[in-house]
């Protein structure tokens, strides 16, 4: 273990952070999207795509787990990583009456983004907040580093 792996730590929750946010404006900004792939032949709309994450693998083991004596790869402390970003298959797509619309069926229904505002909204409200603890959590262990620096002076 490093005096650095705490901030590669906080550093590997940024950019898991960071992904995530823009993986929320895309679906934000593909929201009216009703032609986003071709599936069999039919055009789909936009899909929600969500982040998940996993522990981070690495070969430190952080002080708090040696501490209670865990010395095991899927520890307390290694990190962060996005495992993978997939696409909400659960949540239907929205049905839109619009008989105008080039996408619309013989019914005068458009099928819309499973993407919701409100949903969508609140999921950049913890990316943010998460982002924003891990920069405090960033610039303390700097300070910490510096005034042990200090020390031997």
């Amino acid at each position: 273990m490093t005096i650095f792996h705490s901030m590669q730590t906080t550093a590997s929750a940024l950019t898991a952070q960071r992904l995530r946010m823009d993986v929320i404006s895309s679906n934000m900004a593909n929201i009216d999207t009703t032609r986003a792939r071709l599936v069999n032949g039919e055009w789909e709309p936009y899909r929600r795509k969500t982040v998940a994450m996993a522990t981070k693998e690495g070969q430190f083991t952080s002080f708090f787990n040696a501490a209670i004596g865990k010395q095991h790869k899927h520890a307390v402390g290694n990190g962060v990583v996005v495992s993978r970003i997939r696409e909400d298959e659960e949540t239907p797509f929205k049905l839109v009456y619009d008989p105008s619309h080039p996408d619309a069926d013989d019914m005068g229904y458009v099928r819309m983004s499973n993407v919701d505002p409100l949903r969508e909204t609140i999921d950049m409200m913890s990316a943010t907040r998460s982002y924003e603890a891990n920069i405090t959590a960033f610039n303390a262990n700097k300070s910490m580093l510096m005034k042990a620096l200090e020390i031997g002076k």
